[in-house]
């Protein structure tokens, strides 16, 4: 049996991000392909994380800039190794190249980092994105640069790969197009009617700042404008990890109700009759509105949120930019069932066009075996990804080498004295 190395980021919370769930979605498909998995993660465990060991995962805690690493993983002898997130691959690139140079190295990126945090500068800026604001970001230069040196990165959002080839000249050879993946129970599933929901909602992890602060722009300028249209109307707001700011947006007296943790956040967007997610930055695709697609739940978002999750139908719901808008669509796909009915039609139908589980999986899979079946060609072609891989590498090393030793001194400073 083939062996891969996750090196997470964090640990798997598929209840608590669309991360999470894009995670076990990879880690299915890998078992599916007979790979037994090891994931290991120098994060702190959480309560929400899934047990992985009851699906007969192996668990290793890893510690940053230390050696325990190169003799585990040089015992290990994966045959791949898949990186959670660029910061993982500049922590631990060098150590897998060095202790097992022959394992396939492959980047989940999730979504661009410099991206979304560009996005995020040039949003507080009062100001649109330009390229020179990721040509000359420091986020970008690590990320691409980890792109590069990988054997295959995983892209979960169109945009993103066509970003990544336009301005960064980062070769096709190098970047798989991967996103949602969903099964036909998912993509077929029977869903409550119009007359059998109730209220609005909205969802999203709080450590996430996109979702923050869509939270915060719902609550002071778009949900107000929804209450004078509809004087009785809720809005429930699910999300993990609720810090006191958001709890204290709670205010029973205008429906805006903050929940935070949900155990099964189908059941509250098959239980809605409307999710908002007016995002104002922010990048890759999102689960939240992958998830209301399924489940015939009509959203309203904005440009950023419908962001490589259209086809050539109609979106399923409204596309909004203004609070005023956002808010007038969501009063007419509450109170209109036709309205209602054509947009929850359309999510099933997006959803079996984007995100059909067997076809992507093929893919995927396809991709995968011809990289094993060639990867020294593959490498060789990649004559960027060698150097940075020659240069970065051996500074990482050398840096993480001289933290390893001073760490070593000191515990042996205070145990002599």
């Amino acid at each position: 049996m083939k062996k891969l190395l996750i090196i997470g980021y964090v640990w798997p919370e598929p209840n608590s991000s669309a991360a999470g769930s894009r995670m076990m979605q990879l880690i299915h498909f890998f078992q599916s392909q007979s790979f037994h998995i090891t994931f290991a993660s120098p994060a702190q465990k959480t309560e929400h994380m899934v047990d992985l060991t009851a699906l007969n995962i192996s668990v290793e805690n890893i510690s940053l800039n230390c050696t325990s690493f190169d003799d585990f993983i040089k015992s290990l002898q994966p045959d791949a190794v898949m990186f959670d997130r660029f910061m993982m691959e500049e922590q631990f690139g060098w150590r897998v190249s060095e202790q097992c140079p022959q394992a396939l190295r492959i980047l989940d990126t999730e979504d661009l980092f410099c991206l979304r945090n560009s996005r995020h500068q040039a949003y507080k800026q009062k100001r649109n994105i330009t390229d020179e604001d990721l040509l000359t970001s420091e986020l970008a230069k690590r990320e691409v640069a980890s792109i590069f040196r990988s054997d295959i990165s995983l892209m979960i959002s169109r945009i993103e790969v066509d970003l990544l080839q336009r301005l960064f000249k980062v070769d096709a050879s190098l970047i798989h197009h991967c996103p949602f993946m969903l099964s036909q129970g998912q993509l077929t599933q029977e869903n409550p009617s119009y007359l059998q929901r109730q209220d609005f909602m909205a969802i999203g992890n709080f450590r996430h700042a996109p979702n923050w602060d869509a939270v915060l722009w719902l609550k002071q300028q778009v949900w107000p404008l929804i209450r004078k249209q509809l004087p009785n109307a809720k809005v429930n707001i699910y999300g993990a990890y609720p810090p006191p700011k958001a709890t204290d947006l709670h205010d029973e007296k205008s429906g805006f109700l903050v929940k935070g943790w949900v155990d099964d956040a189908v059941f509250v967007m098959q239980s809605a009759k409307v999710c908002l997610a007016p995002l104002r930055f922010g990048a890759g695709i999102k689960g939240k509105l992958a998830e209301a697609m399924y489940c015939q739940t009509p959203s309203v978002t904005t440009d950023i949120g419908a962001e490589s999750m259209q086809t050539e139908l109609p979106w399923a719901g409204v596309i909004a930019n203004e609070p005023q808008a956002i808010a007038d669509a969501a009063v007419q796909l509450y109170q209109d069932e036709s309205a209602w009915q054509r947009a929850s039609d359309l999510g099933q139908q997006n959803a079996q066009l984007m995100y059909q589980q067997e076809s992507i999986l093929a893919g995927l899979a396809g991709c995968l075996s011809g990289l094993e079946a060639n990867l020294e060609h593959h490498r060789q072609a990649n004559f960027i990804g060698s150097m940075l891989n020659h240069h970065h590498h051996k500074s990482t090393q050398y840096m993480a080498q001289w933290i390893d030793v001073k760490t070593q001194l000191k515990v042996i400073t205070e145990s002599d004295s």
